[in-house]
């Protein structure tokens, strides 16, 4: 075992503070990456604070790693010391399941072991990417190209897988018209990258305060949703919604923006249920979907994408000492758009 530095909630709704935690050995098939770089994503903090039910205290939070291979085991093929990688929101599954054989891990039938917050296939509390080192299997580390810069593809393995795989499996592309919901960690990189597959893109958001930056980003609209006219304009105009908000939204009035055979796909998760009336699937045979990030192999095609067209995440870089201030910030949607941990200062 090895001892390392990182951050972490002592207790449910307990601001995060420094500690040491314990790492295990390099195993032959694992990979130690000495983390650089972490991303802050809202979902850190619904379980941070038992916002999703109840969590595994001490928690240090980190899905969204960028850092360097200073070690492998003895069987590892893929990576060598010095390789640029990254680890998402999962670090094992089971690999027999048809899920896992179809490269889908996420939704891996016995259940993926997350990157932190769970508990790992030999009983152990995970630890995810608030510290200085990780060890991971190889075969859920993923290679971040020379494209990009490390401290924006972070957020990439997250953000980017999260929106890339329903934007891709929903055939956004030429022709096709893209709504975003939400301008924030999510949904700016929901904008790159239908704007980038050649979509028409729009963004829906409660005001019009980063209409500037949804048009720099790769909009070609821009709609507050505060504005009853915007949902008399939109009608029956979008191929594919994206929801990217953790907040209940009304989605009767969304489905009504809808073409038909039109999907609204939600990658949000907010804390509370929500009511739907069928009326507005059955009318203009429309559908509401679900996404949870991307199996391996195509977060490995997401990052290569992004490297090809120059895409990397909006990103605020902090200290770990500011991870609480920059919660409260996240909170307030006062971030444009992601914040990072330089992980140097843990």
């Amino acid at each position: 075992m090895t001892t390392v530095a990182a951050y972490a909630a002592p207790r449910a709704k307990a601001p995060l503070e420094r500690t040491t935690i314990e790492r295990r050995p390099v195993g032959e098939f694992d990979v130690l990456i000495e983390i650089r770089f972490a991303g802050i994503c809202h979902s850190d903090i619904h379980q941070a604070r038992d916002g999703w039910g109840e969590g595994i205290f001490p928690m240090v939070p980190g899905h969204e790693i960028a850092g360097i291979v200073t070690e492998t085991g003895p069987g590892v093929t893929r990576f060598t010391a010095g390789d640029r990688v990254g680890v998402g929101c999962m670090v094992d599954s089971c690999g027999q399941c048809d899920a896992c054989r179809m490269g889908r891990e996420q939704h891996c039938a016995e259940g993926n072991t997350q990157t932190y917050n769970a508990l790992d296939r030999s009983g152990e509390p995970t630890y995810g990417g608030y510290s200085t080192h990780i060890v991971v299997r190889e075969s859920f580390v993923v290679s971040i190209p020379e494209g990009i810069a490390l401290d924006e593809a972070a957020p990439l393995l997250c953000a980017g897988i999260t929106t890339y795989s329903p934007l891709r499996r929903w055939g956004a592309g030429p022709g096709r018209k893209v709504a975003v919901i939400g301008l924030g960690g999510l949904g700016h990189m929901a904008v790159k990258i239908a704007h980038t597959l050649g979509a028409e893109v729009t963004v829906l958001s409660q005001s019009l305060r980063k209409k500037d930056d949804g048009l720099k980003l790769g909009a070609d609209h821009y709609y507050a949703t505060s504005d009853p006219k915007t949902f008399e304009e939109l009608a029956g105009t979008f191929d594919i919604i994206l929801s990217t908000v953790s907040a209940p939204l009304d989605f009767g009035a969304y489905l009504a923006l809808l073409r038909t055979d039109g999907t609204l796909v939600n990658v949000g998760a907010p804390e509370e249920p929500v009511s739907l009336n069928l009326f507005s699937l059955i009318g203009g045979s429309k559908s509401l979907a679900g996404s949870a990030i991307g199996g391996i192999a195509e977060t490995q095609e997401m990052l290569d994408f992004c490297a090809v067209h120059g895409l990397g995440a909006e990103i605020e870089v902090i200290g770990a000492d500011q991870v609480n201030e920059a919660y409260e910030r996240v909170l307030a949607s006062d971030v444009r758009y992601r914040f990072v941990i330089d992980a140097a200062t843990i």
